[in-house]
């Protein structure tokens, strides 16, 4: 199986240019093995009051999530969609959450003064069921702990024309887009605008809540297996999602009801041309039926970085009908 080891997992620029660090063929698997968000940098708080230093922290906007890649798909064109089916996530043993005074909604509040000095948290994975990281534990302190939920947080295609970061780039073809659902078992479609798709991914975090209120995750190192195929002649208008039981239509706008609207139309859009559903019968799921949901993965204040929206529906709904 190929693999892309770690200190060649440092890319933070979603560049259709660059030479393709592997060539996978459709249906193959294949290992990426990605450094945290903070590229390894951020141990102790002393780390953290010393990361303005960082060459990564010189530029405009700050350098952050590397990425393995570009991984060149063979047979995929532009106008193909890439279907990237994520098979496991196995994350390091302890992970890293950490606040600053630059950085988070509550920095510079009187009323949470304790928030506004800089601040790191260990988080020790524990292995599950499987031996491994992948379905095992997050241990906050001793007294709580939950279940962790690996997913890939920085993931997408090179875009056509544009070069972007991978700290705070988003658009149709993926990118910083912290969505929790991006996670073993499903697969995640992305427009293909390069010859070989030119896929990236990193930034995995361990767990975390809806929105990422402060701005920082369960930032982990992981070893991540996927593999790909190419849906020929296929456009889409942003990112999708499927899950086992459920489809979901992704967006990154802001303010957050346009990312909720566009992300709800997309899903409508889904339902008609691929489950063959009326336009009022998609309408009428989007906003009676109690299984459809909006999930707001990220809402992070921190430069040009857009809020990401999810729009969902069980695939019972749409299928056998």
């Amino acid at each position: 199986m190929q693999r892309i080891p770690r200190q060649q997992a440092m890319e933070y620029f979603f560049d259709g240019r660059k030479p393709p660090r592997i060539r996978v063929k459709p249906g193959e698997s294949f290992v990426a093995e990605t450094e945290d968000a903070f590229s390894g940098r951020i141990r102790s708080l002393e780390d953290l009051l010393q990361s303005h230093t960082f060459p990564t922290a010189q530029t405009t906007p700050k350098l952050s999530n590397p990425m393995a890649g570009p991984i060149y798909v063979e047979g995929a064109e532009k106008g193909d969609l890439l279907a990237v089916r994520i098979e496991s996530i196995e994350v390091a043993e302890v992970g890293h959450t950490s606040w600053t005074s630059w950085r988070g909604p509550l920095r510079d509040s009187k009323q949470w003064a304790d928030l506004s000095e800089p601040y790191v948290h260990a988080i020790h994975h524990l292995p599950g069921p499987s031996g491994g990281t992948r379905d095992g534990k997050g241990v906050l302190n001793e007294h709580v702990s939950w279940n962790l939920r690996p997913f890939i947080g920085t993931i997408g295609v090179a875009p056509e024309v544009e070069v972007v970061t991978s700290s705070v780039g988003q658009g149709p073809w993926g990118g910083n887009i912290d969505c929790r659902d991006m996670k073993e078992g499903s697969t995640a479609y992305f427009p293909v605008f390069h010859e070989g798709a030119m896929l990236y991914l990193g930034d995995v975090h361990a767990s975390q809540g809806d929105t990422e209120f402060y701005g920082a995750a369960d930032e982990s190192r992981a070893e991540v297996t996927v593999s790909c195929q190419i849906v020929k002649g296929k456009s889409i208008p942003y990112v999708r999602l499927e899950k086992p039981e459920s489809l979901v239509s992704l967006y990154c706008f802001r303010p957050l009801e346009n990312a909720v609207e566009s992300a709800i139309v997309n899903l409508m859009e889904w339902m008609v041309e691929d489950y063959g559903l009326s336009q009022r019968e998609a309408y009428l799921h989007a906003c009676v039926n109690p299984d459809f949901r909006i999930h707001v993965y990220q809402m992070v204040r921190i430069g040009s970085l857009q809020y990401t929206v999810g729009a969902e529906i069980p695939r019972r709904y749409l299928e056998n009908r």
